[in-house]
């Protein structure tokens, strides 16, 4: 490699302790020999040899035109030139390659976006398999919603970063004057983070309700295009165009809304607290009389097995079973009659 030519990666160049030394002598004389550097600067030849060659890397020393044995030093901007000019050469080619690369790709995106028509004419129902591309597209497409959207979210409290995503994407929506309904079940309301963003959601005009179950994942931008979930596969999303399908969801999430309750953001008063819990106890006791076992029921409440068991308990005894079985019997009795 050149002397004094960094290339790829390379860190920069740090001058040893003895380098300095040996510039600082150098500055004060014209011309001198090795020797007389390692003689003043009290240094072993070897020493004296790597501070040299440093300094001569760098174009800090050059040799003397008639007698090559002897060095003189070389101001810091020459040498900085004779360093830097190759790099910033090299700087030029890459970005004059940058800008050609760019400029062909670039020429490309007619035909994609003709492409990308043509799909979106041709296939009203898209799979997406990873999360990554599912919020991708979530956001583009709440970037393009101009009027209303409406969410379904099952599973009780979000999760905190998905809350913390999902803010800065709904208040913009919000401030740009996009209608906002959102449901979530009945155990998002002891959720913190979940009450939080529906806090700042609401006063900026989102409207949000809970119900017991019966909740689907599913948003609808616009009553145009639609995400929803993948069963089984929580990364994985099918994007919806078909307006006859969307219509069906939004009269589902429109029946739904009917029967919800307020999303309550302040504290829960005592009757409010005891509506809830009663409603959350007859969706279990629903549930129950199907025959689903505990884990399946906390997951379709989107609440913890344990909270799920103790509910459970409290409706056992309230209806006197001594079983999960006679509590299933009992349950289907009382709902035919």
């Amino acid at each position: 490699m050149p002397t004094g030519i960094i290339r790829d990666n390379s860190p920069t160049p740090q001058l040893s302790s003895e380098a300095l030394r040996a510039y600082a002598f150098a500055v004060n004389r014209i011309r001198f020999f090795p020797e007389e550097l390692a003689e003043s600067l009290d240094m072993d030849p070897g020493s004296a040899k790597r501070a040299i060659d440093e300094l001569e890397a760098l174009h800090l020393l050059g040799r003397v035109l008639d007698n090559p044995s002897e060095l003189t030093p070389v101001p810091p901007e020459s040498a900085a030139a004779q360093v830097l000019t190759p790099l910033e050469q090299e700087a030029r080619q890459q970005q004059r390659l940058i800008d050609e690369v760019r400029a062909r790709l670039q020429s490309l995106i007619p035909q994609y976006e003709a492409g990308a028509a043509h799909r979106r004419r041709a296939e009203c129902i898209e799979t997406v398999t990873d999360l990554a591309s599912v919020r991708s597209v979530i956001l583009s497409a709440s970037l393009r919603c101009t009027t209303e959207v409406l969410t379904a979210q099952p599973g009780g409290g979000r999760r905190t970063e998905v809350l913390e995503e999902a803010i800065a994407r709904d208040e913009q929506m919000l401030r740009r004057g996009v209608s906002m309904r959102t449901i979530y079940q009945h155990t998002a309301q002891y959720s913190q983070p979940t009450i939080t963003y529906v806090e700042r959601t609401t006063q900026l005009g989102a409207r949000v309700r809970t119900v017991g179950d019966g909740l689907h994942r599913m948003l609808v931008f616009d009553r145009s295009m639609a995400v929803i979930e993948v069963r089984d596969d929580p990364n994985a999303a099918l994007v919806v165009r078909e307006p006859s399908l969307i219509e069906f969801m939004c009269t589902v999430f429109e029946q739904t809304w009917l029967r919800a309750l307020p999303f309550a953001t302040s504290s829960l008063s005592r009757e409010q607290a005891k509506a809830l819990s009663e409603q959350i106890r007859q969706s279990i006791a629903g549930l129950l009389a199907e025959g689903l076992d505990d884990k399946s029921i906390a997951r379709r409440l989107g609440m913890s097995e344990r909270t799920c068991q103790r509910h459970i308990s409290e409706i056992m005894s309230r209806i006197r079973a001594r079983s999960r079985f006679q509590a299933g019997y009992l349950l289907c009795k009382l709902q035919d009659g």
